[in-house]
């Protein structure tokens, strides 16, 4: 089964950028659709955006369209969110996903989870 591990979190004033990765191992990344999430402080996980094990198809929260974009690189087993304008609303511990079903957004609908990454923006 596929482990994943997130990395790129960090403090930045908003309206700044970040790149956050998620590195898998173990299964065949290629297989899997791919997900952010984001949780904060007191609050449920909520669904950031998702990817098709191509890379075809993606989908965001209203909250992050036009500023995050998602992508993947299959060969590297590697996906990415790149974050820009960030917002005092965005902060939170955000997680990578993965799913063997297509175009799910719920928390239930992922069997495989990172541990997490910090992003903080100061404002």
């Amino acid at each position: 089964q596929v482990q994943l591990v997130e990395s790129g979190g960090g403090l930045v004033q908003a309206g700044g950028s970040l790149r956050l990765s998620c590195a898998a191992s173990r299964g065949t990344f290629s297989t899997y659709n791919m997900a952010w999430f984001r949780q904060d402080v007191g609050k449920e996980r909520e669904f950031v955006a998702s990817i098709s094990w191509s890379g075809g198809s993606t989908n965001y929260a209203d909250s992050v369209k036009g500023r995050f974009t998602i992508s993947r690189d299959n060969a590297k087993s590697m996906m990415f969110l790149q974050m820009n304008s960030l917002k005092p609303v965005d902060p939170a511990v955000y997680y990578c996903a993965a799913s063997t079903r297509y175009r799910v957004f719920r928390t239930d609908q992922y069997g495989y989870w990172g541990q997490g990454t910090q992003v903080t923006v100061s404002s």
